[in-house]
């Protein structure tokens, strides 16, 4: 790998773009690292073309677990069943961005996908504005970075509209249509994303409003409320599984809002499908041994292999296992209550310091940009830093 030196962002200009996760609290170091990894264009263009093949794998698979019941077997839970079939088989329920984590890609390694991060994905503000802000202040050259992660959501906003791969009809169709986001309350980065899709929307044509999650109105009949202004759309940083499993009542009336038509949910209810890691499995059912997948069953494998929890974040409850079936490495946390899922044990890229890094790619309509996270371990958890990249020839 190689790492390029740069002069990082003052905390200054990171909070006055809303970037309030700058300093990690353990220790007050930088969240992002004052190193770009260099990428040539080849590596940056196979990082796109992956996450396009991949997602078009993912539509065929999530049309094959539909249409043999398959929710179950990937831990779906019952309460969300209904919703799911709904949003996948009704074209208006547009999915508006998710995230491809990866390892390899550089130094010749070839490109795995560990999971797909389909609803709620995390390093959007860094990806998008905070990496690109670094080339700028470093006096680079802004272009040399795979990065159209703001245009591209920004279109796809416009796509909810026009349902078509083209948003140049959008002025024509759109009819003053709203669309209302939310997030918890005294979840800072979780607000600071929301508002910053919220200004994506806004640019994009849309009226917009920001509301916390406790201050919006549900009916199942009328749809969906705040400060009595009734919202077409409704964009939540809210985990459907953390609906369904601490919110059940809300997510029997988003059912209900769904099906009678009076609003849309984003992300959609089916993106809870792809989050769900022992997907994967039905992945390599599908297409076995392909070169982007890694073998993934809900059985312990032979030889070196990956245990994670069918939804879970920030590597908790991840577990390595070594050849021998010994544990190298795992990592307590709050998700030992949905079912595991066994993949193949693959190396993450690694620099000269020996430190960890995978590659997420940004999908909105298409593979739109790249970052990366850097971890002392190979389970990427909640202490990995921020790495922007910059493609040199």
């Amino acid at each position: 790998m190689k790492l390029k030196k740069i002069e990082p962002l003052t905390i200054e200009f990171l909070e006055s773009i809303n970037f309030s996760w700058h300093t990690d609290c353990d220790d007050d170091t930088p969240y992002l690292v004052d190193e770009l990894i260099e990428v040539n264009e080849m590596e940056a263009r196979a990082y796109a073309d992956a996450s396009n093949e991949l997602y078009d794998m993912f539509i065929e698979a999530g049309d094959y677990v539909i249409e043999n019941d398959l929710l179950h077997d990937i831990n779906i839970p019952f309460n969300l069943v209904e919703v799911i079939k709904e949003s996948w088989e009704n074209d208006v329920h547009w999915h508006l961005y998710s995230r491809f984590d990866f390892a390899g890609g550089l130094d010749g390694k070839p490109i795995k996908l560990l999971e797909f991060n389909a609803d709620t994905p995390t390093v959007l503000l860094e990806s998008a504005i905070a990496q690109w802000a670094i080339l700028k202040k470093n006096n680079m050259d802004e272009e040399s970075q795979f990065n159209n992660i703001y245009e591209s959501i920004k279109e796809n906003f416009q796509r909810l509209i026009t349902l078509q791969e083209s948003v140049d009809s959008f002025s024509e169709h759109y009819d003053g249509w709203k669309i209302l986001f939310s997030s918890v309350r005294g979840a800072g980065e979780d607000e600071d994303t929301t508002r910053f899709l919220m200004s994506i929307a806004k640019e994009a044509g849309f009226e917009t409003a920001f509301a916390y999650i406790d201050e919006v109105e549900f009916s199942e009949d009328n749809g969906i409320f705040f400060e009595d202004e009734n919202y077409e759309f409704f964009f939540k940083l809210i985990p459907w599984e953390d609906i369904a499993t601490d919110e059940g009542g809300l997510a029997t009336i988003l059912t209900q809002i769904i099906n009678n038509q009076k609003a849309i949910i984003l992300n959609p209810a089916y993106t809870l499908m792809f989050q769900s890691k022992a997907f994967m499995k039905i992945l390599w059912d599908l297409y076995p041994n392909h070169p982007l997948l890694l073998e993934t069953s809900f059985e312990p494998l032979e030889g070196a292999y990956v245990q994670k929890p069918a939804f879970g974040r920030e590597g908790e409850n991840v577990i390595i296992h070594g050849e021998d079936g010994e544990i190298i490495d795992e990592k307590d946390g709050h998700y030992e209550n949905f079912k595991p899922i066994f993949q193949r044990f693959t190396e993450l890229n690694r620099d000269d310091d020996g430190a960890y890094y995978h590659a997420g790619v940004f999908f909105a309509y298409e593979g739109c940009g790249l970052g990366f996270r850097k971890a002392l371990r190979a389970i990427i958890d909640d202490d990995a830093k921020f790495v922007g990249h910059v493609i040199k020839d």
